[in-house]
């Protein structure tokens, strides 16, 4: 993307820094950019030519954004830093990829489909509740499910400490009540385990196979598709 007459300096360095606008607004109401020497208020226009420094340090242009859909093995985190021995999801993916963002995470235990992004306003799209992307999880507990639970958690949800938890249980046999597919719009912190833990339940297997419109398909444990988003 290049600076276009007119174009709006946060959409701007939303596309360069990889952030949301809103985000992209908090740098600029903050202090921390300087358009042409000068600090800039809400509302900046850009104009090609333009010397933009965020934090002091000169804006690096690029011209356009990356995304890839990975399938995240057990046992790595997403993050950034290693915690203790525990490696982080970066350590498998090409260094190219390195500068992305997770979109929502999965903790170290559950596996399945990640989108890691440059670009914040997908990632913004992607994750905050207005926009209501489903989720789809294959889950395993450690003990057959009790259809008063189901009932519950499906027509009621369950009180977490941070708010009620409702999601969708289906696929439940009466041979293997203890396997099903949970489908959510929310996506707060280990909520799905939680949610079960609430009524005495622990989740041994956890794994993410669609993410809104994307799905995880035969891509292999540790392996990425780049995608093509316009």
């Amino acid at each position: 993307m290049s600076a276009e007459p007119s174009t709006r300096l946060n959409k701007y360095l939303a596309f360069q820094l990889g952030i949301s606008r809103r985000e992209a607004d908090n740098l600029i109401a903050a202090g921390r950019v300087v358009l042409d020497g000068k600090a800039v208020m809400l509302g900046a226009q850009l104009t090609p030519g333009a010397s933009i420094l965020v934090d002091g340090q000169p804006l690096t242009a690029r011209t356009s954004h990356t995304y890839i859909l990975f399938h995240k093995p057990v046992g790595y985190i997403c993050s950034r830093r290693r915690q203790g021995e525990i490696e982080t999801i970066y350590s498998l993916l090409p260094e190219k990829y390195h500068h992305l963002k997770p979109v929502g995470r999965l903790d170290k235990d559950s596996s399945g489909v990640l989108i890691l992004t440059d670009d914040g306003d997908f990632a913004q799209e992607m994750t905050h509740p207005r926009y209501y992307k489903q989720k789809t999880y294959e889950v395993k507990l450690d003990r057959d499910l009790e259809p008063l639970h189901q009932q519950m958690i499906n027509d009621f949800g369950v009180h977490l400490e941070d708010g009620p938890s409702k999601l969708t249980i289906t696929r439940l046999s009466d041979d293997e009540r203890r396997s099903g597919q949970v489908t959510m719009s929310e996506g707060r912190n280990r909520q799905i385990r939680r949610t079960f833990a609430a009524l005495g339940y622990e989740v041994t297997r956890l794994h993410r196979t669609h993410f809104g419109n994307y799905a995880l398909g035969d891509i292999k444990p540790g392996k990425l598709l780049e995608l093509a988003i316009h």
